[in-house]
């Protein structure tokens, strides 16, 4: 019978696999944002001290998978060696069914502690948070010596696979990359709404008044600030999402510059606003048609 690995090496190698599979994570979810509106109401552009800051991103990343292993993976593993000698069968088997325990426990206080989350997103929320402990889980118990090699190399292999075949379906067309839509200067004319008080409306001439917006300020806003005025607006039909949007200018508020996005038949207002707080912080504020001409 082989030796059960030191506790030491089953944290680190918990460790690794979570960090692989939040790499991955990110693989998908850069891949699927590219699909969805969020990729081009992002600003552009990045500061030159996130590359300062990329250690010590890496080190809480780190840091962060090890507590969690601490906290879920391990017990996981443990609890369903007890139960397999307890009830009898594989402790394999054991596995899947304690980590689906624990993600239900752990989803469930984070909802309730964060408020009601939709069935589907709960459901969908239970089965990822099930896998992402089950693999540790079971590979930590694995009595192999030689498992550090094969772990990192199957998920560099997984990590880099699904950005190629995430390029691939972009380039033969099965997934589409978000565009903003092609809309006429007179589908933009009527009332728009941020669905909290504030309105924006546009005329067929050129005319813009601006009721209770927030952020309607200077280049970038602030969000808190709200502007109340008339004055004209402009729209620049260029093949850039930069210079496709729609130019406000007001004299009590200053220029502000709305971004087309949305749909063809739901088409949207929107730009990026500045928190008072924390200038580094930025918000997407969204308007909505609320009437037409």
């Amino acid at each position: 019978m082989e030796k059960k690995r030191p506790y030491g090496l089953s944290l680190l190698l918990s460790t690794v696999i979570l960090l692989l599979e939040a790499v991955l994570a990110l693989v998908v979810s850069v891949l699927h944002g590219l699909t969805r509106q969020s990729w081009a109401m992002t600003p552009t552009g990045g500061s030159p001290l996130s590359v300062v800051l990329l250690p010590f991103l890496a080190l809480f990343a780190a840091t962060a998978a090890a507590a969690l292993s601490v906290a879920f993976v391990l017990p996981t593993a443990s609890l369903s060696d007890v139960l397999g000698r307890r009830f009898g069968g594989r402790e394999t088997w054991w596995v899947p069914a304690v980590a689906a325990a624990v993600s239900l426990v752990l989803l469930g206080v984070t909802t309730a502690v964060t408020g009601s989350m939709e069935p589907a997103g709960f459901a969908g929320g239970w089965l990822l948070t099930t896998v992402a402990l089950t693999v540790p889980a079971l590979v930590c118990r694995s009595r192999r010596k030689r498992v550090f090699g094969p772990v990192f190399l199957w998920g560099l292999t997984s990590v880099v696979l699904t950005g190629v075949l995430g390029g691939v379906a972009f380039g033969t067309g099965v997934l589409t990359m978000y565009r903003p839509p092609s809309v006429a200067r007179a589908e933009l004319v009527g009332t728009w709404s941020d669905g909290r008080g504030g309105r924006l409306t546009l005329t067929a001439d050129g005319r813009a008044t601006v009721s209770g917006l927030d952020g309607a300020s200077g280049a970038s806003g602030e969000r808190g600030d709200t502007c109340v005025g008339d004055g004209t607006w402009g729209y620049g039909t260029g093949t850039s999402r930069h210079s496709r949007g729609v130019g406000v200018d007001v004299a009590t508020c200053g220029r502000t510059l709305w971004d087309v996005g949305g749909t063809g038949g739901r088409p949207t207002l929107h730009r990026v606003v500045v928190r008072s707080a924390d200038p580094d912080v930025v918000d997407r504020y969204e308007l909505s048609r609320t009437t037409s001409p």
